[in-house]
Parts: C-alpha cells; sequence; structure tokens
C-alpha cells in the first residue's frame, strides 16, 4: 500500500527505538533470567508501590467521567495550586495558565507549532534528551540546531556565549531562531542550572526576541548529593518561574513544561502541562490544537486526587529523595570501585552519565584516551554491542549528541536486584 513521503521514511527500521524490543523481554530472576536488563529507559519504579496504593485507595469515577466532563476544570485548579506550592512562582499560577496534554511530549510540540514556523529553528544545547529532537521536528516542520560547547561545561555562564554565537550564526545565514529549550534539571547530566545562568540565558532570549522553553520535568526529583560535595560545585534547583523578569526579559517569551511521568514515577498515565503565565493568546491558540493531544479523563481523575492530597505529596517527594540520594550513591560507588569515569555533581533526576568507551578502550587496547582515529559512531556501536551481547540495554550518548565518544546513561531508578544485575552486566561487557 503507498505511503506519504514522511510516513514511507518513518517506516524504516531505527536502531534508536530498539528499546521497545528490549521492553518485550525484560530480565526476572526467576521467569525470564535471560532477558535484558533496562537501565536505559528513563522510568523511577521506587515509589510505584506507594503510588499505586493511593490510586486505587482513592479512585472513584462518577459516569460524567465518559463523557468530556468539566474540561479539565478540577485538573486545572489542581494542578495550579500543586505548581503554586512547589515551584515557588513569583506569581501564583492560576488555571488560565496552563495547557494540558497526555504527556510533556505533547506539551513541547505544542511549543514549537505555537512559537515557529516551519522551517524556523529551536536551540538546543549538547548532551540533550534525544526525544526532544523528534518532539520538536517529526510532525511540527520546525528544526532544531544543536550547540557544540568544545569542552565548556554547558550549565555555566561561559556557556551562554555559545548559543549566542549559534544565534548570530544561524541569523546571518537566514534562519529564524525561535526558541530556546533547557531540560531544567538536565537530562541526561542530572544537573541543574544556576539562578545567574538562567538569568543569563533570560537575557539573552530577550535580546533575540526569542522564547525560552524550560522543560522542568525533574523539578521535584531532586536530592542531596553528598558523595560529590568536594568534587563539584552543586547548584540547587530554581524554577524559573519563581524568578523575577522585571528588566530582564518579557515573561510572555518564558514558558516551562511539567508532567507527572517523573516526579510521580507515572510515565504510562500520560499527562503534562505547558505553564506559561503571561502569555493568554498563547492557550487560546491551543484550544483547538490540544484536541489532538488529551489526556484521558481517567487520568485526569487520578492525577487531581493525588494533587489535592498535599500531605500525601509531601511525605511521597521526601521517601522519593530519599530512595535517589540512595540509588545514586550506591551506582556512584560502583563506578568508583571500577574505575569507571563519571560525571559528577548530579542532584536531580535519574541518571550517571559514563564514560564506558574509555573503559573499553583500557581494557582491550590499553589507551582508554578516547581512541585517537576511532570514530565517535565506532566506538559507541562497539560498546553497544558489548552490552547488547551481555543483555543489558543502556542509552548512548550518540543519541544524546555527546561531543565525546563513549558516554552512555546508566538510570538508577530501578529496584535494587535489578541495578545490580545491570551494572554486573555492564561490567562483563567491557571485559
Amino acid at each position: 500500500m503507498a505511503l506519504s513521503s514522511r510516513a514511507h521514511d518513518l517506516s524504516k527500521p531505527d536502531p534508536k527505538y530498539f528499546f521497545w524490543e528490549v521492553l518485550q523481554n525484560i530480565w526476572d530472576p526467576h521467569t525470564n533470567p535471560d532477558g535484558y536488563v533496562s537501565l536505559g529507559v528513563a522510568e523511577n519504579v521506587l515509589m510505584h508501590d506507594v503510588l499505586s496504593q493511593h490510586i486505587h485507595k482513592k479512585i472513584a469515577l462518577s459516569n460524567d467521567e465518559f463523557t468530556y466532563g468539566d474540561g479539565r476544570k478540577r485538573l486545572k485548579a489542581a494542578l495550579a495550586q500543586f505548581l503554586t506550592k512547589y515551584f515557588h512562582p513569583l506569581r501564583k499560577v492560576e488555571p488560565s495558565h496552563l495547557t494540558i496534554s497526555n504527556g510533556c511530549s505533547s506539551a513541547l510540540e505544542h511549543a514549537a507549532w505555537a512559537f515557529g514556523n516551519p522551517g524556523d529553528i529551536f536551540l538546543l544545547g549538547k548532551p540533550y534528551y534525544g526525544t526532544f529532537v523528534p518532539d520538536i521536528t517529526l510532525r511540527m516542520g520546525t528544526q532544531l540546531t544543536m550547540v557544540d560547547f568544545h569542552g565548556t561545561d554547558p550549565m555555566s555562564l561561559d556557556g551562554v556565549h555559545k548559543y549566542e554565537a549559534v544565534i548570530q550564526d544561524a541569523r546571518a545565514n537566514g534562519k529564524t531562531v525561535a526558541g530556546l529549550i533547557l531540560a531544567h534539571p538536565h537530562n541526561p547530566l542530572g544537573r541543574c542550572y544556576s539562578r545567574p545562568v538562567l538569568i543569563a540565558l533570560m537575557r539573552l532570549c530577550e535580546k533575540y526576541k526569542i522564547h525560552l522553553v524550560s522543560d522542568e520535568i525533574y523539578a521535584l526529583s531532586t536530592f542531596t548529593n553528598k558523595i560529590d560535595q568536594d568534587v563539584v560545585d552543586i547548584a540547587s534547583f530554581t524554577s524559573v518561574l519563581s524568578l523575577d523578569t522585571e528588566g530582564i526579559i518579557d515573561p510572555a517569551r518564558v514558558h516551562v513544561i511539567w508532567g507527572i511521568s517523573k516526579d510521580f514515577g507515572a510515565n504510562g498515565l500520560r499527562l503534562g502541562c505547558l505553564v506559561s503565565q503571561h502569555n493568554p493568546v498563547l492557550h487560546q491558540a491551543l484550544v483547538p490544537a490540544s484536541l489532538y493531544s488529551s489526556s484521558s479523563s481517567i487520568t485526569d481523575h487520578v492525577v487531581a486526587n493525588f494533587l489535592e492530597d498535599g500531605p500525601w505529596i509531601d511525605a511521597y517527594i521526601e521517601k522519593n529523595r530519599q530512595g535517589l540520594a540512595d540509588s545514586y550513591e550506591h551506582v556512584v560507588r560502583w563506578a568508583r570501585e571500577h574505575g569507571i569515569q563519571y560525571a559528577p555533581g548530579v542532584n536531580a533526576a535519574f541518571f550517571l552519565w559514563v564514560n564506558l568507551g574509555a573503559e573499553y578502550e583500557k581494557k582491550h587496547n590499553g589507551t582508554g584516551t578516547g581512541a585517537a582515529g576511532v570514530k565517535h559512531k565506532d566506538l559507541d556501536q562497539t560498546v553497544v554491542d558489548a552490552l547488547l551481547e551481555a543483555r543489558v540495554f543502556l542509552a548512548s550518548g550518540l543519541h544524546f549528541g555527546a561531543e565525546e565518544p563513549g558516554w552512555f546513561r546508566i538510570v538508577f531508578t530501578q529496584r535494587r536486584d535489578h541495578l545490580d544485575e545491570g551494572l554486573r552486566r555492564i561490567v562483563s561487557a567491557l571485559e
């Protein structure tokens, strides 16, 4: 059957989406010992029992849930109250500041559609969350331009100058820059942008009249890093909603993405939102467009139930943060024990960014220096093949725009037996 050219292009096998095959064959020590151990998908299972208990205790669907209901009036009110309490915005979040979607990918698509015309570009610093690429480019007609940092900390004040150079270059080549996208806290680095850097980025966006879209999906998945404090400065999380924009940027250019998939370990419930407090025309424009990315009434009901339960959320966040800290320290001790280089200073999200390529080379050709003469793709693929042979799945830095070869993202928010089995297999693969 004939397909459109765009559908035909996407029908071709893409190795980046191998993880769907992995998810159908997950390791279990008893029922599937030969399955894959996945430490490559950004899921937090540490609090699933706690979340499940609350959902099953509170769910009570009325007949209205089988209709279009109240137009998400209850959910928006709960979300607005929640964001006001935990994101510490300068201005109270109102329901009118929110557009709801079935996940943060849809919310980012909405941002791309609303802020950029087909062919316009958004800036994305390396390394980046790989799914930002299809979020912005697959269906919206907008494009991404990646920003290289060449050894500069991408989350530093010096890094801001790298963004400006790319903006100037794009404009010199006749391109329209529509916006700058941040993962804050960062995926895959697991760090937070400092307040001074956020302000500098706001000034940059105002200078060139572009939008700042801060994806804060890991905002509450922060923790105290006690193991790296003597190694690197660690910035605490500050939402862009909490910053005074007076004299810095037109607040209509500042937007936040948030959803329940990470902070509440509920990727599968599919609920996100675009928060914009000073741009009512944006939300009006998204009323017809958001029809195609609606969340389900059951998800709306479940999420409103727990967002309205303040004491439960307080306890949940505290317990989750302790679990994140414990898991991070566990995987860092493993990396240190095996001499594996990692990017320190993590205090948010689920990731340890590790240089498996250098360790692989050290064991196989004695260099461990990045293999002069070995192509980036070749080294990454060699390690990927070794990992898959050991039946462990990690996300390769090649799919995160890593500027150096050999870097991989380990997701440490798994059951401890699952995590340890994966770490054991990584060591085996490197051997």
